[in-house]
């Protein structure tokens, strides 16, 4: 193995494993932490310009199909998740999971690096300032109101590589919902975003130039089986000391790094 593919897989592993943690530590996805990761790697391995963030976000949703499904199962396990609600959202959210996947496909590195910087200061915000008290509305929308909104998740989610739990449990307790049925349900969201998104991905990039070794269209296969296996060991861990530490003032120093990423991706997408 060469020093250039070692130094790329302990990378990726410390990515895997912290993306775990603090998902499970603050109920976000790992999307938030692999993504930046995934597109600095390819940045120093010389990947081209033009799909390195395609693939950071393509390799970065195909990992939440399994931990998405995961968490559910877990949630439902539970008997915390609302199905009545997941059943009117999923297929708004799965069309707009496609429809973000196919806008990718059309965008330059420059938008992209735009719509998850300016996506990730709204998860920063919402960590660091929301509270689960607030409310806005009396109930979830409905109708027309409701396609939209789910449809707008999934295209967001899906052109950033996230699965969708900041802005469903957002939007959910600012409608009246218990946090921990916000939390719950929104796993859900998650699990259908990452499937369509993912393979919206692999056709959007098929055949493309420039892409890694390895990669199925913009998903990096080694990516996806290291940052996988590795978010799966550390996400119970993050999960269990979620009710031992200080969580608000843990989540606000944690959106305060969000928020720098986020302006440093905004930063080489208006620099480059």
């Amino acid at each position: 193995m060469s020093a250039e593919i070692a130094w790329f897989v302990a990378a990726l592993a410390g990515a895997g494993l912290f993306a775990g943690f603090v998902g499970g530590l603050f109920g976000i996805g790992g999307g938030a932490v692999i993504v930046p990761v995934l597109y600095a790697l390819f940045t120093l391995l010389g990947v081209d310009e033009s799909v390195r963030m395609h693939v950071a976000v393509g390799t970065s949703l195909s990992t939440i199909v399994s931990t998405s499904w995961r968490s559910l199962a877990t949630h439902t396990k539970a008997g915390a998740v609302d199905f009545e609600v997941l059943r009117a959202w999923a297929p708004w959210i799965t069309l707009g999971a496609l429809v973000g996947a196919a806008l990718a496909g059309l965008a330059n590195t420059e938008a992209l690096l735009i719509v998850f910087g300016g996506g990730l200061l709204l998860v920063a915000l919402q960590m660091g300032f929301s509270n689960p008290n607030w409310r806005a509305f009396a109930e979830l929308p409905r109708g027309i109101a409701r396609a939209a909104t789910a449809g707008s998740i999934g295209v967001l989610s899906a052109m950033m590589g996230i699965g969708g739990g900041a802005f469903g449990v957002t939007m959910m307790t600012l409608c009246g919902r218990p946090i921990h049925q916000a939390v719950a349900t929104a796993s859900g969201f998650g699990a259908a975003i990452a499937l369509p998104a993912a393979l919206g991905y692999i056709v959007a990039g098929w055949g493309r130039e420039g892409l890694p070794p390895w990669s199925l269209g913009f998903v990096s296969l080694p990516g996806f089986v290291l940052l996988a296996l590795l978010t799966a060991i550390t996400a119970p861990i993050g999960a269990r000391l979620a009710h031992r530490l200080p969580q608000q003032a843990l989540k606000r120093a944690f959106a305060v790094l969000l928020a720098l990423v986020a302006l440093n991706m905004l930063r080489q997408a208006f620099s480059g």
